[in-house]
């Protein structure tokens, strides 16, 4: 939801600092992004959203980012904040996968700021009612602009994963997998997925 922090003065190349530091104070038991200058927060996610989005960490990071049963080659991580564009829009992904050789350097040190400046390859939102029309609109609008290569959107209430891949500067949706299918979806076709563990209570 919108909190209605807008920006005075609509300036293309940064932030309104109201926005800034309504962002600044966001709590932390809620998640806060800037989207177009503008503040949105929500309140953390529910459990059926947790649960899945941590399940789907579990499956691919074994596969991509360990490399355990899979290729590696892949740096994957819950809710890295990103700092995307010269505003720049703060977005908070649910997850977000980069290839090894555009994050050579993910852990950082004590000097490294928290937030990711380098456009994800991969992300996925995991939708809810309270989330899906920023999550469609918005947020797909940003990552198409970043040239973030795919993109899931996963619904545990409904059962659903929809893959989209990036083409010519469009979002083409590659398939809709339903309840518990088993499926090879890009960018991680390598290794087959079975949604049914996503889903498990």
């Amino acid at each position: 939801m919108s909190t209605g922090v807008l920006p005075h003065h609509l300036d293309p190349a940064r932030n309104a600092p109201e926005v800034e530091a309504a962002f600044a104070a966001v709590p932390p038991e809620q998640v806060a992004e800037i989207l177009d200058g503008e503040l949105f927060t929500f309140p953390r996610p529910g459990r059926p959203h947790t649960r899945s989005a941590s399940r789907l960490t579990m499956k691919l990071g074994s596969a991509f980012d360990f490399g355990d049963g899979g290729p590696g080659g892949w740096v994957l991580l819950d809710e890295p904040e990103l700092h995307l564009g010269s505003r720049p829009d703060k977005v908070v992904p649910d997850l977000a996968g980069w290839k090894r050789e555009r994050m050579p350097d993910a852990l950082g040190d004590e000097d490294t700021p928290a937030h990711y400046d380098v456009p994800p390859d991969w992300v996925c939102e995991v939708i809810s009612p309270r989330t899906e029309r920023v999550d469609r609109g918005k947020k797909m609008r940003i990552y198409r602009r970043e040239g973030v290569g795919h993109v899931w959107l996963l619904s545990p209430l409904l059962r659903t994963l929809e893959v989209y891949r990036l083409e010519g500067g469009r979002w083409v949706l590659l398939e809709t997998y339903e309840e518990d299918a088993k499926v090879r979806a890009e960018p991680f076709d390598a290794v087959e997925l079975d949604l049914a563990a996503i889903w498990t209570r």
